[in-house]
């Protein structure tokens, strides 16, 4: 199979699949009477399916394991498999029945120790500037913040789904750009098609809600590229490409925290939901979010061959839209 083929069926196949899977998946949830209930943190106003993660990781992990028999290196991404399994398990018992933090912070915690062992190369995120252990505890700590705040940023309508697909995509287009591992871009696309299929499903008025049976393991998953293509030498890209879900909930956990409020507690305090609150529609939010998104996929592809540079830009594209979300809708018209 040519090089154009694998891609195109990664992404193609994955798509197809997500999208016929979710759909037996939301016919699975409306028959068992899984839903997510409104209450005054929610952003929906009816009760909803919740489990449509389901199709998502259903159709990710088998496209995955597919890619890693045929790569260099079939073992490679054992880890990274286990990991998301056990964690879909973990989180479907969260949605279905609620667990407190710590057992769910300790399974992530193993999934992560585990999964840095399937960091290309060398491994190292940081490119030698951090002794080898510091390196590995700080993409460590840094594994686990994406994963969560992937949950946190699962809040409206098509947003999680939105980012999983251009992540997904803009990981592809600069591992193919920069000549890495054919794998990794063929793991992106998969990832992308994977979260389209469901987006069909989820766009706004949502059908069914992902839950964190496919947030926390899609979180895992899509975090693991960024940082293989950190150690690869692709920092810039790494950051630029998730940019926007990183600056949402970074900023937003930081103002809770000097406001002295639990910040492992639900809330509707990010910029997307307050945007939602102050009168724009949750397909326009995500919509302003892929725009952002598109920019910021080219500046990563652009980074490969301007490295740092590319970051500037970045970064004020991403305070922009920020700053925009927190005006009024009627304000910023």
């Amino acid at each position: 199979m040519t090089g154009v083929a694998a891609l195109t069926l990664a992404l193609g196949g994955s798509f197809a699949l997500s999208w016929l899977l979710t759909g037996r998946v939301l016919a699975y949830l409306r028959r068992k009477a899984i839903l997510d209930h409104p209450n005054d943190r929610s952003s929906h106003s009816i009760p909803t399916p919740r489990g449509g993660g389901w199709g998502v990781m259903l159709t990710l992990l088998p496209a995955w394991a597919i890619i890693a028999a045929t790569a260099d290196d079939p073992l490679r991404a054992l880890p990274i498999l286990v990991g998301a399994v056990v964690l879909m398990a973990v989180s479907w018992m969260d949605d279905r029945r609620g667990l407190g933090p710590a057992p769910r912070f300790l399974a992530q915690i193993a999934a992560v120790v585990a999964g840095l062992s399937a960091l290309p190369g060398d491994g190292l995120v940081f490119q030698g500037l951090l002794p080898f252990w510091a390196d590995r505890l700080v993409a460590a700590v840094g594994w686990l913040w994406f994963v969560n705040l992937f949950n946190f940023m699962d809040g409206i309508d098509g947003l999680a789904g939105g980012e999983a697909a251009s992540i997904g995509g803009g990981l592809a287009l600069v591992a193919a750009l920069a000549g890495l591992d054919p794998a990794l871009a063929l793991y992106g696309l998969a990832a992308a098609g994977a979260a389209l299929g469901f987006l069909m499903w989820n766009w706004h008025p949502a059908k069914l809600f992902m839950g964190d049976v496919g947030s926390v393991p899609l979180g895992f998953t899509l975090g693991w590229l960024l940082l293989a293509l950190a150690a690869s030498g692709l920092w810039v890209a790494a950051l630029l490409i998730p940019a926007y879900f990183l600056a949402d909930a970074t900023f937003t956990l930081l103002r809770r925290l000097v406001e002295g409020k639990k910040v492992w507690q639900a809330h509707r305090e990010h910029f997307y939901q307050k945007a939602t609150q102050r009168g724009r529609s949750h397909a326009q939010v995500v919509r302003l979010v892929l725009a952002l998104n598109a920019a910021l996929l080219l500046l990563a592809a652009a980074s490969v061959a301007l490295g740092w540079m590319a970051l500037p830009a970045g970064a004020a594209a991403v305070v922009l839209l920020l700053t925009l979300l927190a005006r009024p809708a009627r304000a910023a018209a």
